[in-house]
């Protein structure tokens, strides 16, 4: 499938999907849609993802020929710009798909809707939960599974680039390995999962579960993508949920060197992170006891020499190995669950 990302104003720092498909996703991306970096190309601004000939352009109008628009950014609130309407546009009128993973729904659109059917194209809203879910059993430890989770200090800290490195590594390690998505990136990249965030919160522990449940009996290691952190002012509740519904043996931490505070909400600052490790391990003992199985430290930010040192005080600080699993993989982390 030839794909199209909408990226405008964020790409590449804030553009998350747009980065997670270009570094993990098996479309062929033709085009990224950015008017603030256009004329350039994606190996200009995110060199180093097997993408760098992509070109960045204003609209779909200068795009070639593609298959389906994705949606490339996950703002806070999952809002739908208006800016962005005349690309959507275009591009069902060009006869594509449009894919998102916003928390607006664009099947609810009229004018969206109006136009798939008129150009027979789909609008793919991937946040759409089941209409079935229920509440969780509390299963997960009776399952012939281990379960790995990554958890973060703050959104936007790695957590499904981690958990994704940890799959690719244990494959590559000859371990039986399984992806969990719980995001909107995640889903698009799995092709399928729940999208944890838009359950009802009954529900989350027990969609979670459920996700499990259904991988379960095809391997023998499970790594579920977190969601959020049990810090954040807006977004706790959908960690607490995922943390009690996984039931993990482990957790995997991950932050941004150098950020103080929740991004989007300056005024929360982020605890020092080996304390927010004792608090998911503290919250998840009455349910199903976790460990700390290793820290993931993003270091985009920084030059080769303050990154290495970095990661070695994460390390030091959380008193499990710590990784930069873009520059480096994870494999000093996943050595711990192989040595157990």
């Amino acid at each position: 499938m030839r794909v199209v990302i909408l990226a405008h104003e964020q790409f590449p720092d804030r553009a998350k999907t747009a980065v997670g498909v270009l570094r993990y996703g098996d479309q062929e991306v033709v085009a990224v849609l950015d008017r603030k970096t256009a004329g350039t190309t994606v190996g200009d601004q995110l060199p180093g993802v097997g993408a760098d000939d992509v070109p960045v352009v204003d609209g779909v109008d200068d795009a070639p020929e593609f298959d389906a628009l994705l949606i490339g950014i996950a703002p806070i609130g999952g809002g739908f710009e208006a800016s962005w309407r005349p690309d959507v546009r275009a591009a069902i009128e060009r006869g594509a798909d449009v894919v998102s993973g916003l928390h607006y729904f664009l099947g609810d659109d009229e004018e969206f809707a109006a136009l798939a059917e008129e150009y027979g194209v789909q609008l793919r809203d991937v946040r759409t939960p089941p209409e079935n879910l229920t509440v969780a059993e509390g299963i997960v430890r009776d399952l012939d599974v281990e379960v790995v989770l990554t958890v973060g200090t703050d959104c936007s800290t790695g957590k499904m680039t981690t958990t994704l490195e940890l799959v690719e590594a244990a494959r590559e390690a000859g371990m039986n390995a399984g992806f969990v998505p719980t995001g909107q990136t995640g889903i698009v990249l799995a092709g399928g999962g729940i999208p944890i965030d838009r359950t009802v919160s009954d529900f989350t522990n027990g969609a979670v579960e459920r996700s499990i449940c259904e991988r379960a009996e095809e391997y023998d290691y499970l790594f579920v993508e977190g969601q959020g952190s049990i810090v954040h002012p807006a977004y706790s509740a959908v960690t607490c949920g995922i943390l009690h519904g996984a039931q993990p043996e482990h957790l995997v931490l991950c932050h941004e060197a150098g950020r103080e505070a929740i991004h989007g909400y300056e005024s929360f600052s982020i605890p020092d992170p080996a304390a927010v490790a004792e608090l998911y391990t503290d919250l998840a003992d009455a349910v199903a006891p976790t460990e700390l199985l290793g820290g993931a430290l993003n270091t985009a930010d920084l030059d080769e020499g303050p990154a290495e040192r970095a990661i070695d005080a994460y390390g030091e600080s959380l008193g499990v190995p710590a990784v930069d699993p873009v520059r480096e993989g994870a494999d000093a982390i996943l050595a711990e669950l192989i040595d157990e």
